[in-house]
């Protein structure tokens, strides 16, 4: 049974321990906020017996494996860094950096503590219904393109519309929907197509100038794909991947609960299972393969490695087209 750590005590931190219990692989021993009441509450809630309020100490002393860091954005590079400093696994929520100056710094600390793992929690790679996906891609005779939406309306939109800056909607931290929704969409694209040669991003900017929703093209030698992504509206369009006369459908490019497939026929077959009850289950029981017999697992984890840098640089590509930059120090760095 791995020992689990976990730094940020929300929902999406909540829901990746109810999948790690479901997987029957994972244990949590330790929990870190900022408020000692907070990681007690947590933790009481969660039976978990070791609680931090001090980062360091939290390291140190604390009796994990591996540490799920689910902090604002901004937070997630020097965490992970503190995190391999002290030999633990990592598991950072999406994304896991901000630039591709960041991943490299964070590969090159992996080489210095060459037994530990990092992993970006990208979940939707690791469920069925993705790799069904893949699979009815390779036998398509031509790509014609794809159009992939995903806009959901954030509650937090109405803090910003009353005058606040929450984190998501913040440059300090790294917020806006690229860099939150829009790093599923960036998942499928480079996983089923590959990089593109240019990709361009027409952000709509909230009045926190982080980009509240926004469209990227990316550009491949045939054909393009489109990204719509939003935080401040709700769209219900399906998605959809082109081929000549056949198509395949989803319901939704990141949760993936309804995958159909159109033939040149017309006919309609559904080529998607039933999801998990927890989006997080499949991806929480993969990470534990890996940490548990890493030799067999290598090329898994060294093709998620790459997935991982490679959604890193496009995002970050796409947000220097759009010039939407985090810091001073980002504005002088190239896109490639």
């Amino acid at each position: 049974m791995l020992k689990l750590g976990i730094i940020g005590t929300n929902w999406i931190t909540q829901q990746f321990i109810d999948a790690a219990n479901a997987s029957g692989e994972w244990q949590l021993t330790t929990v870190y906020s900022r408020q000692m009441a907070r990681a007690k509450a947590f933790a009481a809630t969660n039976h978990a017996p070791e609680t931090f309020d001090e980062l360091t100490e939290f390291f140190a002393k604390g009796s994990f494996d591996a540490v799920y860091i689910a902090s604002p954005n901004s937070l997630h590079f020097e965490q992970a860094k503190l995190a391999l400093a002290y030999e633990k696994h990592v598991i950072v929520e999406k994304p896991v950096v901000t630039n591709p100056v960041e991943f490299a710094e964070l590969d090159a600390c992996l080489a210095a503590h060459p037994h530990c793992l990092l992993f970006e929690a990208a979940r939707q790679i690791h469920e069925v219904n993705f790799k069904q996906i893949q699979a009815q891609l390779a036998k398509m005779p031509q790509i014609q393109g794809a159009t992939l939406t995903y806009m959901k309306y954030s509650s937090r939109y109405d803090a910003v519309l009353a005058g606040e800056t929450p984190n998501v909607f913040s440059l300090k931290f790294a917020g806006g929907a690229l860099q939150d929704l829009g790093v599923y969409l960036a998942y499928d694209a480079v996983s089923w197509f590959g990089m593109p040669d240019t990709a361009t991003y027409t952000p709509t900017l909230t009045r926190t100038n982080v980009d509240g929703k926004g469209v990227a093209v990316l550009r491949y030698p045939k054909f393009t794909v489109t990204l719509n992504v939003g935080k401040t509206s709700q769209s219900f369009l399906p998605s959809e991947i082109n081929g000549l006369r056949d198509a395949i459908v989803m319901n939704n490019p990141a949760e993936l609960a309804q995958v159909a497939y159109h033939d040149a026929d017309g006919q309609v077959t559904t080529i998607g299972v039933q999801p998990d009850a927890n989006p997080m289950l499949a991806e929480a029981r993969d990470f534990a393969a890996v940490i548990n017999d890493p030799v067999s697992h290598q090329t898994d984890y060294q093709n998620w490695r790459q997935l991982s840098r490679n959604v890193n640089q496009l995002l970050f590509n796409l947000r220097q087209s759009g010039h939407i930059y985090f810091s001073d120090a980002e504005r002088q760095l190239p896109a490639k």
